[in-house]
């Protein structure tokens, strides 16, 4: 089986993000750059599908789309067991919206002919959720988003599980398919010293889809931080004396009731 897993490089969680001069993006001075966690998900599962079908049974792909850096998180795909990387490499693709990414990934993706593209259910950048959604309706396949469970019946029909309110919802689908992988999929694997060696020597390929980018129907018109946080305020006495002057104030300051 040939899997594909589409991944995005986003900034880490734990970095001090800092505005750019242009108010419209963060500035990337020192930022520590990583793959999606929820890609990770999507990776592992990949993985342990290859796995479960033997030595020599099937291909792990991951594709992504930016700048050169960005090889170095697919080169951390490849330490924990993918086969190869796809990177689509241009100028012109960068700093499109969701649905232009997603037209991208769909016109490379029909080049792979993968039979499952496994997708995170959204990067936690810009915690967009409409790409897998929308290279499987650009592919025209059918996609389920949001599991936290696959298993497999057979060999080309596919059981996905997800939380819904109040329940779970169980869905049974065919391949070609889009997945998208929710937390509590699998606990992602860490890189292994042999695999990080093998890393190095994996190929990379660098590719230029046959679709041009469209006109991004998303702008960011301005990034600012959050406003600093203000300084509490404590009431000392009795419940009975604090309790009106804490609902006249969130009636008069606060304007929460």
């Amino acid at each position: 089986m040939k899997i594909l897993v589409c991944m995005k490089q986003v900034p880490s969680s734990e970095a001090r993000i800092v505005v750019a001069g242009d108010g419209k993006a963060i500035d990337p001075t020192d930022v520590e750059m990583i793959v999606n966690p929820y890609d990770e998900y999507a990776l592992e599962e990949a993985l342990r599908i290859k796995e479960a079908r033997g030595e020599g049974e099937g291909e792990v792909i991951v594709l992504s789309v930016g700048p050169e850096k960005v090889k170095e998180a697919i080169r951390s795909c490849l330490a924990m067991g993918a086969d190869r990387g796809i990177l689509v490499k241009d100028d012109a693709y960068l700093g499109g919206d969701g649905l232009g990414v997603a037209r991208i990934l769909a016109d490379v993706i029909r080049t792979q002919e993968p039979d499952l593209v496994l997708c995170g259910k959204l990067s936690i950048d810009v915690e967009n959720n409409c790409v897998g959604i929308a290279v499987a309706e650009f592919l025209g396949w059918p996609h389920v988003s949001l599991v936290n469970k696959l298993e497999w019946p057979e060999e080309k029909n596919a059981k996905a599980t997800r939380e819904i309110e109040g329940g779970r919802e169980v869905i049974e689908f065919g391949l070609p398919a889009v997945v998208t992988a929710e937390k509590g999929l699998n606990e992602p694997r860490y890189a292994s010293l042999k695999g990080i060696m093998q890393a190095k020597r994996k190929p990379i390929e660098e590719v230029t889809p046959s679709v041009a980018m469209p006109a991004a129907g998303v702008e960011i018109v301005s990034m600012a931080p959050p406003p600093e946080r203000g300084g509490g305020q404590k009431f000392e006495g009795e419940p009975e004396d604090v309790v009106p002057q804490v609902v006249t104030l969130l009636k008069t300051e606060a304007k929460v009731l």
